[in-house]
């Protein structure tokens, strides 16, 4: 029986080797590493598991509670609402999808006919999501001490970036209607997708005499928050932040 897990193990690291060099971290068991660079087009039936969905859902738990934890030391000062702005900036697809490219994920992920091209801006959900299931891969194998680690190495330098600490977008928008006597935004969740377990939702937000704007985000209130940045980029009192 040892013999076998060695046999599988150093199979695993021939396979994997250059994917361990980049994460900087050596698995001990490579049962979860193939799930999570698996999308679930690769499935042949319906009842097919073998896919990153599970570990991504777990990975993305695992990196709220590990950046949460590294604001709340690194910031001792700040307010409920700053870590809170920090969190969700650090966490956002587009900041997963990033770090997926510096270690170039892509290179890695298995997909089936209909998701043939894994770069660019039009799947950096996937990229997102396989470096959370990456996250509970190592997780699993190590504890959350090793993926911990492994989320300070890579996070660490993004706390202090200007995005993370850009104020609420929700109540910078109210603040400027006001301003200008427009009376308060108000939203409407226009539509939910996804599985249950990790919905998307899409959300509108209104301001008299001007039009509507759209977000979308995993919760209703990530969907707000992005819909009040999309207006206020579109109205000018923003910046928008480069892709």
């Amino acid at each position: 029986m040892a013999k076998a897990v060695s046999n599988s193990v150093e199979r695993g690291r021939k396979r994997f080797g250059d994917l361990e060099q980049r994460l900087g971290y050596h698995f001990s068991d490579f049962a979860n590493v193939e799930r999570a660079l698996t999308h679930s087009s690769v499935r042949k039936r319906a009842d097919d598991d073998f896919h990153y969905e599970r570990l991504e859902f777990l990975g993305d738990r695992v990196l709220g509670l590990s950046v949460a934890d590294m604001l709340h030391r690194s910031f001792p000062e700040a307010t409920e609402g700053e870590l809170s702005l920090r969190l969700n900036a650090l966490v956002k697809g587009k900041t997963l999808a990033a770090i997926a490219d510096e270690l170039r994920l892509h290179e890695f992920i298995r997909t089936g006919g209909d998701v043939k091209e894994i770069t660019g801006k039009r799947l950096q959900s996937v990229r997102a999501d396989v470096l959370e299931a990456l996250i509970a891969s190592i997780y699993l194998d190590g504890g959350l001490d090793a993926a911990s680690a492994f989320i300070d190495r890579l996070w660490r330098s993004r706390l202090n970036e200007d995005d993370a600490a850009r104020r609420d977008s929700k109540t910078e928008l109210q603040e400027w209607a006001h301003a200008r006597r427009l009376g308060s935004p108000k939203y409407r969740e226009t539509k939910r997708t996804g599985p249950d377990h990790d919905p998307v939702f899409t959300v509108a937000v209104k301001i008299q005499g001007l039009p509507e704007a759209s977000g979308k985000g995993r919760s209703k209130r990530a969907a707000e928050q992005d819909a009040a940045r999309a207006m206020l980029v579109r109205e000018g009192v923003w910046e928008e932040q480069p892709a």
